[in-house]
C-alpha cells in the first residue's frame, strides 16, 4: 500500500476496484470542458449544413472531438500534476491522489491522441483530423508547456485551444474553412478571459501558492473587472459579426442582443462592486459566462431550422 501527502491529507492508494479506477480515467478528460465542446461543435455543424446534417457525421464528429479534448485533458493533467498538488480545487485529482501513476496517464493521453486523430480521418476529413491535432498541441504545447507559468495572459493565448471545436465542426461538414467560422474562432477567443478570469479570482490564493500568474490572481479586483468589461463587450460585438457574414435570421439577432447585453451588465456588476470596495461575487460572471455561450450557440443551432 502507497501511501502519499498533500496538504496534510493522506492519501491512501491501493488496488481500487474497476469502477472507481474507471472514474479516475474519465476525470482525466475533464468531463465539464467536453460539455462545452458539445454545446459549440453540434450547432456550428447545424449552421455548415443549412440544416440537420447526419447523425452518424455528427456523432463522428462528437465522439473523435471528445477524444481529442480528453487526450489534451490528460496531458495537462500529466504535466500539471505538481502544482495540481498545492491547489485545493485540483488536489484531488487522480494523479496527484496516485490513484493513476504519471506513465498510465501519460500512456492514456496518447492513446487518446492516436485514437482521436484516426478516428476523424477516417469518419470525417483531413482537414477536421488536422484541427484536431492542432487543437492538442496548442493546449498542451503552446498553453500547457510555455505560456501557463510564465505570464498572466496565458489564458488569452492558451484559450485559443477551446476555439477548435467550432472550425472542426465546421471543416467536418463542408471540408473546408470561410469566414464564418472563423467569426465564430474569434467569439469563443474573446470570451475566454471573462469567462474565466472571475474563476481566478475565486481561487486566487491558489495559483498564488502555486505560483501561478493567472490575471484574476495577479491583479486586484478593479483591474481585473475592467478587464473582464472590455472583453465581454468584444465578445458581443464580434457575435453581431455573424449576422451578416453567415445571414442569421431573427432568432440569432435578438439572442445575441438579449443574452449579449445580459452578459456585459454582469460583467459591470462585477466591475462596480470592486469600485466601490463591495465583496464581489465573481463566480456569478462565472456562471453567466457559460450560461451566455451555452444560449447563444442553442440559437445559433436554431435559426438555420426557421424561415425567418
Amino acid at each position: 500500500m502507497d501511501i502519499t501527502t498533500t496538504r496534510g491529507i493522506e492519501h491512501v492508494s491501493s488496488r481500487p476496484g474497476f469502477g472507481r479506477t474507471l472514474k479516475a480515467y474519465v476525470s482525466l478528460t475533464k468531463p465539464r470542458v467536453l460539455e462545452l465542446l458539445l454545446v459549440t461543435t453540434v450547432p456550428v455543424m447545424i449552421l455548415a449544413q443549412g440544416g440537420m446534417p447526419s447523425l452518424g457525421l455528427v456523432l463522428a464528429t462528437v465522439i473523435g472531438g471528445a477524444l481529442s479534448a480528453g487526450s489534451a485533458a490528460a496531458f495537462n493533467m500529466y504535466l500539471d500534476r505538481d502544482i495540481d498538488a498545492h491547489m485545493h480545487r485540483t488536489e484531488n485529482r487522480p494523479l496527484v491522489t496516485g490513484e493513476i501513476s504519471p506513465r498510465a496517464g501519460l500512456i492514456f493521453a496518447w492513446t487518446l491522441a492516436v485514437a482521436s486523430t484516426v478516428w476523424l480521418l477516417l469518419t470525417t476529413n483531413w482537414l477536421t483530423a488536422a484541427l484536431s491535432v492542432a487543437a492538442i498541441f496548442f493546449y498542451v504545447v503552446i498553453y500547457t508547456m510555455i505560456l501557463k507559468r510564465r505570464t498572466e495572459q496565458n489564458i488569452v493565448w492558451g484559450g485559443i485551444a477551446g476555439c477548435f471545436p467550432v472550425v472542426i465542426g465546421w471543416s467536418a461538414v463542408t471540408g473546408s474553412l470561410s469566414w464564418t467560422p472563423l467569426v465564430l474562432f474569434l467569439l469563443v477567443f474573446l470570451w475566454t478571459p471573462p469567462h474565466y478570469w472571475p474563476l481566478s479570482m475565486k481561487y486566487k490564493g491558489d495559483y498564488q501558492e502555486a505560483d501561478i500568474p493567472m490575471l484574476g490572481a495577479t491583479r486586484n479586483g478593479l483591474q481585473v473587472g475592467l478587464q473582464v468589461i472590455l472583453y465581454a463587450w468584444a465578445t458581443v460585438a464580434s457575435s453581431l459579426l455573424l449576422i451578416p457574414v453567415a445571414g442569421m435570421g431573427l432568432v440569432y439577432t435578438v439572442s445575441a442582443l438579449v443574452f449579449g447585453g445580459w452578459f456585459i451588465v454582469e460583467a459591470h456588476v462585477l466591475y462596480n462592486r470592486a469600485a466601490r470596495g463591495e465583496q464581489i461575487q465573481p463566480m456569478r460572471v462565472f456562471h453567466a459566462s457559460i450560461t451566455y455561450l451555452t444560449l447563444l450557440f442553442v440559437a445559433i443551432a436554431i435559426d438555420p431550422l426557421l424561415p425567418f
